[in-house]
């Protein structure tokens, strides 16, 4: 809840249907918040006001500065109780993000401030369209996101975080820094996965990075940070990041993978950094001699923000189960493909009985599936991870 979210795409026709109930109550949700939504400001700062009189220790979870805040947390509380009627994609959402909120020492009372805050500032906003029916939806839909995220809290027996230490930072461009940290401890995370960090100079001011490199045994995580406007975090990493800086990393999330025993082949499409969770992917496949053949497509705007191409070519030049494509938006390229991913992808067909991975910003995101689901892509073919870099 701490961070904005991917839009949701259609859901698969694999998941399971909710029941009729669970359909109109997430529908008097969504229609009491459209009537809501363009007043963000006002509901937030009521909200925050409601949050920290209930419970004030809840103030530590933020930053001093609240105007970085503005809107975050209300929006992706009314994004996750507007998907309770689409259990199979928020249940393991909210059962990792119930692990991720540890970090904060968050207890079942901040939950029920949560609740009661947020349907307080809405209350107050939509006046006589704030029906006994209208509240009791949304008092059901948090009552059910909490609970989720508790139980996942209760049964994690990791560390609610780990301590890790900067032990090289180097600028690959001038917006672009390479970071390498070795934890107190080994994170338990997976290859594609991705985790929350604090960094000193921007302290309560969680942001998700993805690791670019498979777990070694020394625990080294690597991650590629790019400055992006109007990002405090971003910025700071790549400008003032220093060895012996200490790091705070939340629990690993995600569920980017390849099954490299299953017999489909694998297509992945990255834009800018979001290389990072594919080359850890990709990174833990070339341990091994035979794995499902991968084409990988990697672009972005300009030749220059393929920063990783070399390295990604060297791979495959060892590894013949690899394949890597390069694209750009812009200039002419001998060997790249001309357009964005989402039209270089779609040239090549809908992609049948491949297992598609999906990482870069929400935009590239949503426009990629997008494409691909016209193209005649299926949607359970593609797994993609719904967070902002900053």
């Amino acid at each position: 809840m701490t961070a904005d979210s991917v839009s949701p795409l259609p859901r698969s026709s694999t998941s399971r249907e909710a029941p009729a109930a669970v359909t109109a109550m997430v529908q008097l949700i969504r229609d009491s918040w459209a009537k809501s939504e363009p007043y963000i400001a006002d509901i937030s700062q009521f909200f925050y006001g409601m949050l920290f009189t209930l419970a004030p220790t809840t103030r530590d979870f933020f930053p001093i500065n609240m105007e970085i805040q503005r809107g975050r947390l209300v929006r992706a509380l009314v994004h996750i109780v507007q998907m309770v009627d689409r259990p199979d994609d928020l249940a393991p959402f909210l059962r990792q993000l119930g692990r991720d909120h540890r970090k904060f020492g968050v207890v079942p009372r901040h939950y029920e401030a949560v609740g009661t805050a947020l349907l307080a500032s809405l209350k107050n906003h939509l006046g006589r369209e704030w029906t006994p029916q209208v509240e009791r939806a949304w008092a059901e839909a948090f009552t059910i996101a909490a609970r989720a995220m508790q139980d996942a809290a209760a049964a994690d027996q990791n560390p609610p975080s780990w301590h890790a230490t900067v032990v090289e930072h180097r600028r690959l461009t001038w917006d672009l820094a390479l970071v390498r940290l070795v934890p107190d401890q080994l994170v338990p995370y997976h290859p594609g996965q991705y985790m929350s960090v604090e960094v000193p100079q921007r302290p309560r001011l969680w942001r998700y990075l993805s690791p670019a490199n498979a777990p070694r045994e020394d625990g080294g995580i690597e991650f590629h940070v790019r400055a992006v406007d109007g990002g405090w975090v971003s910025r700071a990493i790549v400008s003032h990041t220093q060895p012996g800086d200490v790091w705070r990393l939340g629990p690993p999330l995600g569920r980017l993978t390849v099954d490299r025993e299953a017999a489909r082949n694998v297509l992945m499409i990255a834009g800018g950094t979001g290389i990072a969770p594919l080359r850890s992917i990709l990174d833990h496949l070339a341990l091994w001699g035979e794995n499902p053949k991968v084409r990988l497509f990697y672009g972005g705007a300009s030749r220059e923000d393929l920063y990783d191409l070399e390295e990604l070519r060297a791979l495959a030049s060892i590894n013949p189960w690899l394949n890597v494509t390069p694209v750009v938006e812009r200039g002419d390229v001998p060997g790249f493909e001309q357009g964005t991913l989402a039209e270089a992808v779609t040239r090549y067909g809908s992609w049948p009985g491949h297992h598609v991975l999906v990482s870069g910003s929400p935009a590239m995101i949503r426009a990629t599936v997008s494409r691909m689901l016209v193209a005649g892509s299926a949607l359970d073919q593609i797994q993609y991870d719904p967070f902002t870099i900053d």
